[in-house]
């Protein structure tokens, strides 16, 4: 267990959501989120949201709204043409004074892909960057962490390299000592009710990343039972973020303040 009186271990806590689109960003924010990572296509991973996804958050939201920028599902080895279109959703996230944003390229070989995200992280500015996952992808994640911390990314998610977070607990307190607060280290995936205690016992992380999501029935009367529109097994329900998962996940964490 990490000691919780350790320098680098608990401070202000506070629960990110990933909300897939304006609707579960205003249910994270009734639940008591402090940010939402918006993005779109939660089964693969998160892409860059609509533009109108974003500016209605930003217009209708009192939380923190930071936008992931990711044009496709996938690796993180990104075409010039792709490459392109980052740099275009992360001037649109500026012109609509979005609170921050999130991305994630990686190199051929694994490596944190530092040259192009200096790029962005200077394109962004005055937006603090976050990285996501595509952490969890690289080939060394001890190193990747020292050259996210010299680019001056404000905050990674990771779930420790592993298939959820719970599971990868071990590595993500070893990474937070290692960040020794240079660099905020945020657990996510697979997070719950039933797990988060234990992840703020085992890692002395201060903030969390969950979805919170739930499953919402169709409220369409005819289904045409003979086709699809795409390769989804169930295309009559779709998924939201609960106002009543995300106070859940928030509860846990005001109790450890």
């Amino acid at each position: 267990m990490t000691d919780r009186n350790s320098k680098y271990s608990l401070g202000s806590l506070g629960l990110e959501v990933c909300a897939n689109g304006y609707e579960s960003a205003l249910a994270a924010q009734e639940g008591g989120a402090k940010r939402v990572e918006l993005c779109d296509n939660l089964a693969e991973g998160g892409t860059t949201p609509s533009h109108a996804q974003i500016a209605l958050a930003k217009r209708n939201l009192s939380i923190q709204v930071w936008p992931i920028i990711r044009p496709r599902g996938g690796d993180f080895l990104y075409s010039e043409l792709e490459f392109d279109l980052i740099k275009e959703d992360i001037k649109i996230c500026k012109s609509l004074n979005c609170d921050g944003i999130v991305i994630g390229l990686l190199k051929a070989d694994g490596s944190i892909d530092k040259e192009r995200c200096a790029e962005l992280i200077e394109l962004a500015k005055p937006m603090p960057v976050s990285f996501h996952r595509a952490f969890d992808m690289s080939n060394n994640l001890e190193k990747s962490l020292e050259d996210l911390i010299e680019l001056g990314i404000a905050r990674v998610l990771s779930s420790g390299g592993s298939s959820s977070a719970i599971q990868g607990a071990d590595t993500l307190a070893k990474l937070i000592l290692q960040a020794k607060g240079r660099i905020t280290v945020m657990p996510g995936s697979g997070i719950n009710e039933n797990n988060l205690q234990d992840l703020i016992d085992k890692t002395g992380a201060t903030e969390f990343h969950a979805s919170a999501k739930e499953f919402v029935t169709s409220r369409m009367e005819f289904r045409n039972i003979h086709t699809k529109m795409g390769n989804i097994e169930d295309e009559y329900q779709y998924e939201l973020t609960s106002t009543e998962k995300v106070n859940s996940l928030v509860k846990i964490i005001n109790h450890n303040r």
